[in-house]
């Protein structure tokens, strides 16, 4: 299983972007064994949302909705898994060992772990720091 990094499913969302497309292709071979996590989910509305208020004019508003809705459009075409009691229990072992990378990151690594997959992302400053933790970057040829 692949669990796509919040950086890579970003990509998804660009239309005719040569890295996104990258990952499109990378995707399709391993359709069946490629997820997103909740707390993906939840990172990408946060700065959706953040930009809807943002937005100055109503024209402004409606192209970041239209985003808005492509982002969920993107993770409605796939599996997305939860942040249950496993990874949450993997979290805390986690803190425990005091790594030092931002708690979504975190938590994405605990879901990964303790679904035995490997976490697809650019982000390997921080995510090389987890033991135990498998990563790839379909961003790279």
């Amino acid at each position: 299983m692949f669990v796509l990094d919040t950086d890579h499913l970003s990509f998804l969302e660009r239309a005719g972007h040569p890295i996104g497309d990258r990952i499109r292709k990378k995707l399709e071979a391993a359709r069946e064994d490629c997820v997103a996590t909740i707390i993906s989910y939840e990172e990408q509305c946060r700065g959706w949302l953040s930009k809807v208020a943002q937005a100055n004019t109503i024209a402004d508003q409606v192209s970041v909705y239209r985003k808005l809705l492509r982002q969920l459009q993107n993770y409605c075409a796939m599996t997305v898994i939860e942040f249950d009691e496993q990874a949450a229990i993997q979290f805390q072992v986690l803190k425990k060992a005091t790594i030092r990378i931002p708690t979504m990151d975190l938590k994405i690594a605990a879901i990964a772990i303790s679904r035995d997959a490997t976490l697809v992302t650019r982000n390997w400053d921080d995510f090389v720091k987890v033991p135990a933790l498998r990563i790839e970057d379909w961003t790279k040829e």
